[in-house]
């Protein structure tokens, strides 16, 4: 499952990549031109493109987290049932 989610937020940062690429204030500048008139609209797809760049960021981290916290649940979970399994008597090299 963490594989998974490390998968996504990778996903998600080469998706990021391309949109910042494609929508950045020099992409949109370009294609909205210098006008005069222009320039509020431009402005506020800039601060669109860039609210939504910086979800899209914490949406990675987020998935990125999510993927370390369920690997050291993991871990953390191999340990515990080794440590109970001690307690029953289960040697450590299979029980033999």
């Amino acid at each position: 499952m963490a594989r998974k989610f490390e998968m996504q937020a990778y996903d998600l940062r080469a998706y990021l990549k391309k949109f910042k690429n494609e929508t950045g204030e020099e992409a949109i500048s370009d294609g909205f031109g210098f006008l005069t008139e222009s320039d509020d609209v431009r402005s506020a797809y800039i601060e669109y493109s860039t609210s939504a760049a910086d979800a899209m960021k914490a949406v990675h981290e987020h998935l990125d987290a999510i993927a370390d916290a369920l690997r050291k649940v993991n871990r953390n979970t191999e340990v515990n049932d080794d440590d109970v399994a001690a307690l029953f008597g289960k040697k450590s090299d299979g029980g033999k």
